[in-house]
């Protein structure tokens, strides 16, 4: 029955994470091209710049929405698979730096999502839909570059973060 409330925990903790975490996230991102939030996220996620209180305050609230819902995901795969520990304690410390794997992952990809997209793809071009009035393209391609690569950190790391319980597992037997 532990074992379940870790499981149990484990998806809730990581919800919560991954909303912060795209709180933050956000709140740099904004801070490098608000276009991107007021002609893009705004519209996607219906709401304006006073909803909230303000810009900030809607940025964080349009974070934590994209993002809170991979910590599903997260904790899901990671919970089930910490259920191969035979002791909860176990379980919860190897899920915890599981967990810390993950969103070190995401962090990582992110800030490579930002030299790829400064670097290489706001020189290049990119053939995702800009809107027409955006006044700086390049760092709107920069943010978009670092949410896509934050996204795809977050997968990498939880196939990284399943990997490592698995070997805890097998170094103790």
């Amino acid at each position: 029955m532990r074992k379940f409330g870790v499981f149990a925990a484990t998806v809730f903790i990581c919800q919560l994470l991954a909303g912060v975490y795209g709180i933050l996230h956000d709140q740099v991102t904004y801070s490098i091209s608000p276009e991107y939030f007021t002609k893009f996220k705004y519209i996607q996620f219906g709401f304006g710049p006073s909803d909230f209180g303000g810009h900030r305050q809607t940025v964080a609230v349009i974070g934590f929405l994209a993002t809170w819902w991979t910590g599903t995901f997260i904790g899901l795969g990671l919970g089930l698979t910490g259920l191969i520990f035979g002791d909860f304690r176990i379980m919860r410390k190897s899920i915890s730096k599981a967990v810390f794997l993950v969103f070190c992952t995401a962090a990582l990809a992110g800030l490579l999502g930002f030299l790829y997209g400064k670097y290489y793809l706001a020189t290049t071009g990119v053939n995702w839909w800009i809107p027409d009035d955006t006044i700086d393209r390049k760092n709107f391609i920069v943010v978009g570059s670092i949410h896509n690569s934050s996204y795809l950190g977050g997968l990498v790391g939880l196939m990284a973060g399943i990997v490592y319980l698995i070997r805890q597992k097998i170094k103790s037997i």
